[in-house]
């Protein structure tokens, strides 16, 4: 990246506070149930709220699609996706756009819908993909307990999650320690008395995949929206979020604010 990147960004943390990360959004209404005889068959071993059918136990699988998770939301720092709703863009918005992005089969379509600086980076999630999923585009529980096949139909999926939801359903809490976390983890910051909606969110990249640099505590969020402002994607390392004026934004263990770093509860 350089020092003329690295010196931009510093003066770009003092002045970002992540705004709205949860404005609620109207889901399509197009999205299909799967057949009856995969819903019977369905089990939550681990009893995260999540089917094992939509796990990925395999660590190549894992492994590629950190790689599409991270360099899609990484890509919308450069250059934003037409593919990403423009009314779904803030911190919750990216890891959904992310996430369902790196599911999806990366073939010459995809690729040319996503925008002309995407390129293969690694092979497809092999479980399977977001068209053949047992939850369909409804990839996010919306609220606790196990699953159950019933739940595939009463709401406990949605399209969408704020970022309190993501937290709560959809990510474990790994460490507030950064040299526990890997690429794709979440952090968590929780701010009760400065916003509309407290729970704001980043994505851990470590070291750049779009464009390499030498250092590895990069992190990609956006900073949310509001009525007079949309808000954008941020790139930056932890190193310089350690050093933000307001010791809130800070990543550090003795910042009650800062919750830590979750993993998505599909890699786990």
């Amino acid at each position: 990246m350089g020092l003329r990147l690295i010196s931009a960004w510093v003066m770009i943390v003092v002045s970002v506070l992540p705004a709205a990360c949860g404005r609620p959004v109207i889901a399509p209404q197009n999205s299909s149930l799967p057949p009856r005889s995969e819903v019977v068959a369905l089990t939550d071993t681990d009893q995260d709220g999540l089917p094992d059918a939509a796990e990925l136990f395999n660590a190549n699988d894992r492994e590629n699609f950190r790689t599409w998770f991270t360099a899609v939301a990484e890509q919308q720092f450069y250059q934003l996706s037409q593919a990403w709703n423009a009314e779904q863009r803030d911190c919750a918005g990216l890891v959904r756009f992310a996430w369902r992005e790196a599911l999806r089969k990366h073939d010459r379509a995809w690729l040319q819908k996503m925008g002309e600086n995407f390129r293969p980076l690694a092979p497809d999630v092999n479980a399977y993909s977001l068209e053949k999923s047992v939850l369909g585009e409804k990839l996010f529980r919306t609220r606790s307990g196990a699953f159950t096949p019933d739940d595939l139909q009463n709401g406990a999926f949605s399209e969408f999650a704020d970022a309190g939801t993501l937290k709560q359903f959809n990510a474990k809490f790994i460490s507030r320690d950064a040299r526990q976390a890997q690429r794709g983890d979440l952090l968590f910051y929780f701010q009760p008395f400065t916003q509309k909606y407290p729970y704001h969110l980043m994505i851990y990249l470590g070291v750049q995949g779009v464009r390499q640099s030498p250092d590895a505590d990069w992190v990609v969020y956006h900073t949310g929206g509001s009525a007079t402002d949309k808000g954008e994607v941020r790139l930056v390392r932890l190193a310089l979020l350690a050093q933000h004026p307001n010791p809130r934004w800070r990543p550090e263990v003795n910042n009650k604010n800062f919750l830590g770093f979750y993993r998505l509860n599909i890699l786990q």
